[in-house]
């Protein structure tokens, strides 16, 4: 049986939980979607691409994951970062617009300094999560935020200041299709609007963190050294790291951003599912202390589920750690 036909149980997603941040210029919105029993619900913080869709770049895209990992035991919280499309005629014209680069890592701090707040907001959660277990994940320009969240540090490109972002509380991480260096790499026409990209040192990222990296996502908007590009995050940050590069997948890695989404070029619900499997089952490992199911005996689901899926004349991808 293939990764996106298992039977999964039900899964409650509440939207929009709105938190009133000092000094942000609109409130900070977020969809929450955790599985409907359970306790001790460790959580994934999940950011946002940039991207071309109105909407996917905001709390109502990735529901392919974000309801797969809800459906496997964890908590999902979605902000709308400022560099949303749904808010740029609001934040055009301010300081970090358009990307919000500092901003985006600022609001997951933001979040979990509200975890109280927001278990009582959505119905069904009081007293389920685990604030001991956070996890956090982020595709594309989120794939950036959550490296500098996990410790890679920046220099601002209008300040000159080594920034530091890193979030203790955050234990574990997930870069999907996540920039790579920058510096002479970054030859591309579009490199001019991620100064930021320019700087980032992952030298300095030290929280265990899987990459995945499609083996076809050849990002020449930014560079031209290929879809290896996107292994630097692992490549060049020390251990514990490890890389799972997806064979055949482009930017969309099958299309985790959203269901039926024009602007995925690899659709394969399968290759979602895989990754929504493998990614749980990592973060359950780091998150649990290897005991991937939180029940002892169960072993290591991280190994189990790369055997199943990376293994084969079917395989998925392969898996490197260092």
């Amino acid at each position: 049986m293939s990764p996106s036909h298992v039977s999964t149980p039900p899964v409650l997603s509440y939207s929009p939980v709105v938190l009133s941040v000092p000094g942000r210029p609109v409130d900070l919105e977020l969809r929450v979607t955790a599985p409907v029993e359970g306790a001790d619900l460790p959580v994934i913080l999940l950011s946002h691409g940039h991207g071309g869709s109105n909407n996917l770049s905001s709390l109502y895209g990735y529901a392919p994951l974000a309801n797969a990992w809800a459906a496997l035991g964890f908590a999902v919280i979605q902000p709308t970062h400022l560099s949303s499309r749904t808010l740029s005629s609001r934040v055009a014209d301010l300081p970090g617009a358009p990307l919000f680069w500092r901003s985006r890592a600022e609001d997951m701090t933001h979040i979990l300094d509200r975890l109280d707040a927001i278990e009582k907001a959505v119905p069904l959660l009081a007293g389920r999560l685990d604030a001991a277990k956070v996890a956090v994940a982020g595709h594309s320009l989120g794939g950036f935020t959550a490296s500098v969240l996990l410790g890679a540090q920046v220099t601002d490109p209008d300040t000159g200041e080594v920034v530091d972002l890193a979030e203790p509380r955050i234990k574990a991480g997930v870069l999907l299709a996540a920039p790579g260096r920058g510096g002479e790499a970054l030859t591309g026409p579009r490199a001019s609007i991620v100064p930021f990209f320019r700087s980032v040192d992952f030298a300095t990222m030290t929280a265990p963190a899987l990459v995945v990296a499609g083996d076809q996502d050849d990002s020449r908007h930014f560079t031209d050294v290929g879809p290896q590009w996107h292994a630097d995050p692992y490549t060049l940050a020390p251990g514990p790291k490890t890389l799972l590069t997806l064979f055949g997948a482009e930017h969309g890695l099958g299309g985790i951003a959203g269901y039926d989404a024009a602007e995925t070029t690899d659709e394969n619900p399968d290759r979602v599912a895989a990754v929504a499997r493998l990614t749980a089952a990592y973060l359950r490992s780091q998150l649990f202390g290897g005991d991937g199911d939180g029940d002892s005996g169960d072993g290591d689901a991280f190994e189990a589920a790369c055997q199943a899926l990376t293994t084969g004349p079917d395989a998925f991808g392969r898996v490197d750690s260092k």
